[in-house]
């Protein structure tokens, strides 16, 4: 018969499929979106190269940022659920209020961490950095070895010493003569070491105490927490198969965050990360790091680390 013949057959089709309409509404409403801070070379392109990003049951909304200091304040203003942060940002992090644990725990060879001078530069040592500039992010790891640097032969910072310099800003800075020194990280360090742009003159080891984390909001901690642990266990994954691979990760990551093949694979192979329990001895290399911002002067009070780790999601 004609739908015409049956006016009421044309209600019912429409109403079955405003039914399933809604019904796909709901759905796509209810889908759990897990928003991710990244920082260049980071956790987007290792999960990428391992595959890792495959059959995941929530959306990843990603944000890279070119620094630790921008990735906090995006965790302080709840922007992203969480992000790979490290030691000294993450307590300068904390010390201004942010709402945020670490959650998982990486450590790695800290030469990287590292002050460069230019390839003519007359500075052969941490001595020869009194009286001079040094460009890094204010917080950042850079910052933090820069100034164990100094300590490290009994200077101390004066006005003069820092300019507070984005990443691409202190490394032009740098080339340019603007200052004497720039204090960053890998893949940075890295990059700039074999474009023929830079040196190292102070490395991180003895320094730095090379721990990391993933560290999220109390939020998402709260709310997130099953994909925050499934995350977690993908990037545990992924760093193990990369050691497995490492020309094609190498090769991948240079392609991901778009630097030379050559730096990707140095800065991966020196960094040697691995995933690690939090443990006693976690939480006193935080704590010195923690004492040590307290006497620079760059926190205000005492920060009690113990109170900055969630340790339930067990990855390690």
């Amino acid at each position: 018969m004609s739908e015409a013949a049956h006016p009421n057959r044309r209600q019912l089709l429409l109403g079955t499929a405003a039914v399933l309409g809604v019904g796909t509404g709901v759905a796509q409403a209810q889908a759990q979106v897990l928003k991710a801070g990244d920082q260049k070379g980071g956790l987007r392109a290792l999960l990428e190269a391992a595959n890792e990003l495959q059959g995941l049951s929530y959306e990843i909304q990603w944000t890279e940022f070119p620094a630790a200091a921008p990735l906090a304040e995006a965790l302080n203003a709840e922007a992203v659920d969480f992000g790979p942060i490290g030691d000294a940002p993450l307590i300068f992090a904390l010390a201004a209020g942010a709402r945020v644990k670490a959650f998982a725990v990486n450590r790695s060879d800290p030469y990287g961490t590292a002050v460069l001078v230019r390839p003519d530069s007359p500075l052969k040592s941490a001595a020869d950095l009194k009286g001079k500039s040094i460009a890094t992010n204010r917080g950042s790891i850079g910052h933090y070895v820069a100034l164990k640097a100094l300590a490290s032969v009994d200077l101390k910072p004066d006005a003069n010493t820092f300019r507070f310099l984005p990443p691409p800003d202190a490394k032009l800075a740098l080339t340019q003569g603007a200052v004497d020194a720039w204090a960053t990280w890998e893949p940075y360090t890295a990059m700039a070491e074999t474009a023929g742009h830079a040196r190292v003159l102070v490395n991180g080891r003895g320094l730095s105490s090379g721990l990391s984390f993933l560290a999220a909001t109390d939020t998402a901690l709260a709310k997130k927490r099953a994909l925050l642990q499934d995350f977690g266990q993908r990037v545990v994954r992924a760093q193990r198969w990369s050691y497995q691979h490492v020309p094609e990760y190498s090769t991948a990551l240079a392609r991901v965050i778009g630097i030379a093949p050559d730096a990707a694979r140095l800065q991966f192979e020196r960094r040697a990360q691995r995933w690690i329990a939090t443990d006693s001895q976690v939480l006193a290399d935080q704590q010195r790091t923690a004492d040590f911002y307290l006497e620079a002067g760059l926190l205000k009070q005492r920060l009690d680390v113990k109170n900055t780790f969630d340790t339930g999601l067990g990855l390690a």
